[in-house]
């Protein structure tokens, strides 16, 4: 609270969190969190199914009008949008945002350098948060894809055929 009896300004006016949000978990709860915490609106970019398939080779389980109504409904989720384009900064003309958040396994590589000197021209800040190791859609679409998988004829079964 400022001195005045009034809430003290966050950080940053707008901020944008973009991701797949692709079977929602914790990880996603988190950043959307933590990023709303540090500016006064929050824009949840979410990539379209056709956009995560050209980044991560297959397309989302959960589609894009259902991944957009579940971030919507986050209370931490001013306002969604849906990212068309991969160029960060072409989103950034559309939004105008002041500060954009990725998880830290952005941090150090290639991709985050990259948004960092392509945002540093226009004034915006990245800010990383840590990544939830434990959690991650890539995690649970392995696990339910290993259930899945057909088990096979029972093993008294099998044994009988020989």
């Amino acid at each position: 609270m400022s001195d005045l009896g009034t809430p003290a300004r966050r950080p940053y006016r707008v901020g944008y969190a973009p991701g797949a949000y692709d079977l929602f978990h914790i990880g996603h709860l988190n950043i959307l969190r933590h990023a709303r915490s540090r500016c006064d609106y929050l824009v949840a970019g979410v990539v379209s199914d056709e956009m995560a398939e050209r980044a991560k080779g297959r397309r989302p389980m959960i589609p894009l009008v259902e991944r957009l109504e579940i971030v919507r409904s986050v209370k931490y989720v001013d306002a969604a949008f849906v990212e068309t384009v991969p160029d960060k900064v072409e989103t950034w003309k559309q939004v105008r945002f002041d500060v954009i958040f990725k998880g830290d396994d952005w941090r150090g590589t290639a991709k985050g350098d990259r948004l960092e000197r392509d945002f540093a021209v226009h004034g915006v800040d990245v800010v990383y948060f840590p990544y939830t190791v434990h959690t991650s859609s890539t995690q649970l679409r392995r696990a339910l894809d290993a259930l899945a998988e057909p088990l096979g004829p029972p093993a008294a079964v099998t044994a009988e055929r020989r």
